[in-house]
């Protein structure tokens, strides 16, 4: 991922303080120098980063995980994905992940961007990567994890993202960037 920097945009730390820490997110309350030169605050929270996986299948099918997610209280669409553990490479946790929520495996993987989810308050990044050659296995997931594997075929997902039964954004980005490059080929 790009980082950019511009002088009559950027702000400058002035100091940093831990609000909270828990298991998956720090919460962070920083003062700013605005290029105005103007003092502000900045809450954020920071994450270890996460990986979001497209599995294809030879027909075109998409594999997707329906998930309920405590935060929107509804059970919703997602590729599969997870949290990067801590010194974890990025293509062995999404491989992992994969393996773990679906029990897919993967002969070829292509890494198709990073994203940020929120910048406007977390540096939480997923990186994308899209899944073929697949083989079916076992799925063992978390403990606390309960998923539903469905396989969807690729007109049907088209449908599901424009009436909005598919709305998760890291699913959304994964989806744009695979119908852009099929269309450029």
């Amino acid at each position: 991922m790009k980082t950019l920097h511009d002088d009559r945009l950027d702000e400058k730390q002035l100091s940093t303080r831990t609000a909270f820490e828990g298991r998956l997110l720090h919460l962070y309350v920083d003062q700013v120098k605005l290029p105005n030169g103007n003092d502000s605050t900045r809450e954020y929270i920071l994450h270890q980063g996460a990986v979001g996986i497209l599995p294809v299948m030879e027909d075109g099918s998409m594999v997707f995980v329906k998930q309920f997610r405590y935060p929107v209280h509804s059970v919703i669409y997602e590729i599969p994905a997870g949290k990067l553990e801590k010194g974890e490479e990025i293509l062995p946790s999404a491989q992992r992940e994969l393996s773990e929520e679906t029990g897919l495996t993967a002969d070829h993987w292509t890494r198709m961007t990073s994203i940020v989810t929120t910048p406007g308050f977390t540096n939480e990044t997923i990186h994308l990567f899209l899944a073929t050659g697949l083989h079916q296995g076992k799925m063992h997931p978390d403990a606390d994890e309960f998923l539903q594997v469905e396989v969807i075929p690729e007109e049907k997902v088209k449908q599901m993202v424009l009436s909005e039964d598919i709305f998760d954004a890291k699913t959304l980005s994964a989806l744009l960037l695979y119908f852009l490059k099929k269309e450029a080929c």
